[in-house]
C-alpha cells in the first residue's frame, strides 16, 4: 500500500516529525520485484525504513520510503546441535529473540530488548553485552533495488565489523534485506556472561539458562536505557571510539580512571558514554532535546524536538569530546 506525504513521526523511535513523498508498506518480495522491473521506483530516491530505531530525520525525505512488513519466522533443524531460524525483515528484533528463547535456541539471548526490526540487524551488525549479530548470522537474503534480482550473502560476504557491514558501506542503499538466516544452538550450555555485571546478576537467579540470561539483560537495559515509547530515543547515539595504544597511553596520564577494552590489532576501545559524561553532558537539556539522565550515550527527545535540534546537540557533544580528549565520536544513528 502506497501513501503520499506520509508522516514519519511514528516510524522513528526518536519521535521526530518528518514526511516522505511516497511511503510503501511492503507485503512480499514479489511486490517489490514487480515494482522494480516495472520501473515504478526509478523516478525517486529510495530508502528502506524498518523500525526506525537507528535513524535521525533532519528534513523531509524527498523520495520513496519502503517499509518491509513481511513477518514470518521458520525453523529447521540442521543437526542434533544446531538449528537454522529464518526470519523476515519486518519481524521485530526482540520478538525474534523471545521466539528463540522460548524454543530453547541459544545464541541471541544477550541481544534482548534491542529496538528495531530484523532487516536492520545485519546492516548495523547490532551488538550488546559481548555478542554481535554476526556471531549467529548464517546468511542474508536481499533484493537488488536496481534489477530486482535476489542475492544470498553468506556471513563471510557481509563485511561484518564493529557496527559495520557491506550493506552500510559499499552497498548502502542498493539492497533491501528481505530475510536473515541465523544458525543457533539447540542445546545451549556456554553463555556469554563476562560483560559488566551480567554474570553476577544471572547467578542470583540460579543456574544460567536462556530464560535467566534474557531476563537479566532486559532488566539491565531498562535500568540504563529509556523505553522509546515513553521517551523518544535511538538507543546508543554514538559508537564507542577505537583509538591507538599510543593515544590511550597519553590520555591515561591525565585520566587515570578512563575505562577501556582491548580491540582488534592492538587498538583500544573507549566507552563513549564515559567521555560524554566527563564533558558534562549527562542530564543536559536544551529545549526538548537532551542527554539522558542515567545514560550519557543516549540523546532523547522530550516531546517536540526537531531533527535539526537533536543533530545540533550531537555536534556540540562531538566538539566537546574532541577538545577534551582529542577523540572524534562517530554517530551510530543514520542522519537523513
Amino acid at each position: 500500500m502506497a501513501t503520499r506525504n506520509q508522516s514519519l513521526k511514528s516510524y522513528n523511535t526518536l519521535g521526530v516529525e518528518a514526511s516522505s513523498d511516497l511511503f510503501i508498506k511492503l507485503k512480499s518480495e514479489e511486490e517489490l520485484v514487480s515494482m522494480i522491473r516495472e520501473k515504478n521506483l526509478s523516478a525517486n530516491k529510495v530508502m528502506i525504513l524498518g523500525g526506525g530505531s537507528n535513524v535521525l530525520f533532519i528534513q523531509d525525505f524527498e523520495g520513496t520510503i519502503i517499509h518491509p512488513e513481511m513477518n514470518s519466522i521458520t525453523a529447521k533443524n540442521i543437526d542434533a546441535n544446531n538449528v537454522l531460524v529464518v526470519c523476515d525483515a519486518g519481524v521485530e528484533w526482540d520478538k525474534f529473540v523471545e521466539y528463540c528463547v522460548e524454543n530453547n535456541y541459544g545464541g541471541v539471548e544477550n541481544l534482548s530488548n534491542i529496538p528495531g526490526d530484523i532487516g536492520a540487524a545485519p546492516i548495523q551488525n547490532i551488538g550488546a553485552y559481548g555478542v554481535e549479530a554476526k556471531d549467529t548470522i548464517e546468511s542474508v537474503r536481499a533484493i537488488d533495488l536496481n534489477s530486482g534480482d535476489v542475492r544470498i550473502f553468506k556471513n563471510n560476504e557481509c563485511g561484518f565489523a564493529y557496527r559495520q557491514s557491506i550493506f552500510k558501506e559499499e552497498y548502502k542503499g542498493r539492497y533491501l534485506i528481505s530475510s536473515v538466516a541465523f544458525k543457533l544452538s539447540r542445546n545451549p550450555e556456554n553463555f556469554k556472561l563476562s560483560y559488566g555485571s551480567v554474570k553476577e546478576r544471572v547467578l542470583k537467579k540460579g543456574s544460567p539458562c536462556l530464560k535467566t540470561v534474557r531476563e537479566t539483560i532486559i532488566e539491565i537495559r531498562k535500568e540504563k536505557l529509556p523505553e522509546p515509547d515513553l521517551l523518544g530515543n535511538a538507543g546508543s547515539f554514538f559508537k564507542n571510539p577505537i583509538i591507538s595504544a599510543k593515544h590511550f597511553a597519553g590520555l591515561q596520564r591525565s585520566f587515570s580512571d578512563m575505562p577501556y577494552y582491548p580491540a582488534d590489532k592492538g587498538l583500544i576501545k573507549i566507552p563513549a558514554a564515559w567521555l560524554i559524561e566527563k564533558c558534562g553532558w549527562k542530564g543536559y537539556r536544551q529545549g526538548d532535546a537532551g542527554v539522558h539522565i542515567n545514560q550519557a550515550l543516549v540523546i532523547v527527545n522530550y516531546g517536540n524536538a526537531s531533527g535539526k535540534e537533536i543533530f545540533r546537540l550531537s555536534e556540540e557533544i562531538i566538539e566537546s569530546v574532541i577538545k577534551k580528549f582529542d577523540i572524534r565520536l562517530e554517530r551510530e544513528v543514520n542522519v537523513i
